[in-house]
């Protein structure tokens, strides 16, 4: 089974890293991207490199040691693992490769002995603190094996209070994100499906609801949330809404608001099913089976269908749980992203606000640690009045349904997207006639950088781009790449020593062919060049 390019490419880029660097590398990848594979392959790639090479991939759900069990065997028949998980009645430590959930084997260093990997699939849920059950098995493995590494994998590397799984203190040195397997890119290339978000009629209020550890205190949230008006409301709603849509995914606050939803779907007609974490194994297979081959339309949940949980047809999704965590909000909106036999998208109704806290899955806002850092508040958007979709405040016609708004009041909007993929804002193309390369120094930080003007065919159309190729971290890699892309796509095959900005910069004015178009964004004053075409 041959790997997608941007699979292999996202391998790569952690083995670049790696082979310069030492500490542990975490690679961010969108829901639906095929984590799975990934996993598979830097198996078979670590074994074939080293044949007495030992690995132990953990995760925290026994669908996900499904899933991954299932892919190597795929890439790997005859691959030699086993399977270590107390859900799954197994309990198998591998010579070579053992797929293992983190509650079985947290406390078997011992056991386990000598490990040369570490995989670890959703990494983010890895505490930044020395505490709970990774930190305390991977620091005893490390002591076993001091050259141990470990690679992560996740689409959220960020913490609710936090920040990013790198902020120290911090397990891992560097959330590796590969350019070619953005959400957006994955959407285009028809890997991914895309949703629709929607601004719905009833809202769901959190006012009086107190905060604890970052996160709305549970007991509050229920209260406010899981009322008879609510719950009425909302499900006369989708049901409105929803029209063909075969598939619906609800997202609860808890148990019992779990249960009452289902039930009033099912008053109304629509076949539901509800799962919690006290559902039984026998029957939480059942039911998920039945939402799966379409014998149930709904199904209701309540913390559990946010991992591990894989239905390609779901079409619609209700995120009725207020949450401040942006980890939890882009899981429960990825499980709607896999390709459908059906559909070309499924629809978000939002009666939780969550899109308004976290803004689109394409671009997250992480909240820093502390009270009134970057990420608090809302982000500005409106609703379309003839179809609902959400978008950003300065969108003058409605990408959903072509409606057009009427002309806003005079005054300055700030450029950011909003829908839940992002797509309110859309970019903007300019003919170019030339361009000009120069090396700038920041004034803010001082820093020294390459920085292109690209010249319309007017006087006053030109747009600036900045390549910060001498920046360190995955900045500096990001831009580095791109950079050697644009040298190569302009007729160059050099290969330039990066820090002599003063020759790029000197090479590409004189014998470098500027593209004939560009596409472009604004964000806030400076231009972020998405598109650039020669043909």
């Amino acid at each position: 089974m041959q790997l997608r390019k941007y699979q292999r490419d996202a391998i790569d880029d952690v083995y670049r890293w790696a082979s310069k660097n030492k500490g542990h590398p975490c690679l961010e990848m969108p829901t639906g991207s095929g984590k799975s594979h990934i996993i598979a392959q830097l198996c078979i790639d670590a074994v074939q490199a080293s044949p007495e090479c030992r690995i132990l991939m953990l995760t925290h759900v026994k669908e996900l040691i499904e899933q991954n069990a299932e892919k190597i065997l795929q890439h790997w028949p005859n691959a030699p693992f086993g399977i270590y998980s107390a859900g799954m009645r197994r309990h198998d430590l591998a010579k070579q490769i053992t797929f293992a959930s983190i509650q079985s084997v947290q406390r078997r260093a011992d056991q386990i002995g000598h490990i040369d990997l570490v995989i670890v699939d959703e990494a983010h849920r890895i505490s930044h603190k020395q505490e709970g059950g990774y930190r305390k098995l991977i620091d005893a493995l490390t002591a076993i094996n001091p050259a141990l590494r470990v690679v992560g994998l996740t689409a959220t590397p960020y913490r609710l209070g936090h920040g990013y799984i790198t902020d120290e203190p911090a397990l891992f040195s560097q959330i590796i994100k590969p350019d070619n397997a953005s959400i957006e890119r994955l959407i285009t290339g028809g890997y991914l499906a895309p949703l629709r978000s929607k601004f719905t009629d009833h809202k769901l209020s959190v006012d009086g609801v107190h905060k604890r550890g970052g996160e709305y205190i549970e007991s509050e949230l229920q209260a406010a949330v899981d009322t008879t008006d609510n719950n009425i409301k909302i499900v006369d709603e989708v049901i409105a809404r929803a029209g063909d849509r075969k598939s619906w995914l609800f997202f609860c606050v808890g148990v019992n608001h779990a249960h009452r939803i289902a039930a009033l779907l099912r008053e109304r007609g629509v076949s539901s099913g509800c799962i919690t974490g006290d559902t039984p194994k026998a029957k939480r297979e059942m039911l998920i089976d039945q939402f799966k081959t379409g014998k149930i339309r709904a199904m209701t949940n309540a913390n559990v269908l946010t991992t591990g949980f894989d239905h390609p047809d779901l079409d619609l999704i209700a995120m009725l749980r207020p949450t401040l965590s942006t980890s939890l909000y882009v899981q429960m909106a990825g499980r709607g992203m896999r390709i459908k036999s059906h559909t070309d998208d499924c629809m978000v109704l939002d009666f939780a606000g969550v899109v308004q806290t976290h803004g689109p899955i394409t671009d997250v806002r992480i909240k820093s640690k502390g009270p009134g850092k970057e990420g608090e508040g809302d982000a500005p958007a409106k609703p379309c009045p003839e179809c609902h979709e959400i978008v950003h405040l300065s969108v003058m016609t409605c990408p959903a349904c072509g409606y057009k708004f009427p002309p806003p009041p005079a005054k300055k909007v700030k450029l950011y997207n909003q829908d839940i993929m992002g797509r309110s804002v859309e970019p903007d193309e300019m003919k170019v006639k030339s361009w000009r390369w120069f090396v700038h120094t920041s004034r803010t930080s001082g820093k020294t950088m390459l920085m292109v003007k690209y010249y319309g065919h007017s006087l006053s159309q030109n747009v600036t781009e900045y390549f910060t190729v001498l920046h360190e971290g995955y900045s500096g890699e990001k831009s580095r790449r791109e950079l050697q892309k644009v040298v190569h796509d302009s007729g160059l095959y050099s290969t330039f020593h990066i820090d002599n900005l003063d020759v790029i910069a000197k090479t590409m004015n004189d014998s470098a062919i500027p593209p004939k178009s560009i596409e472009y964004r604004q964000d806030g004053k400076f231009y972020r060049v998405m598109e650039r075409v020669w043909r």
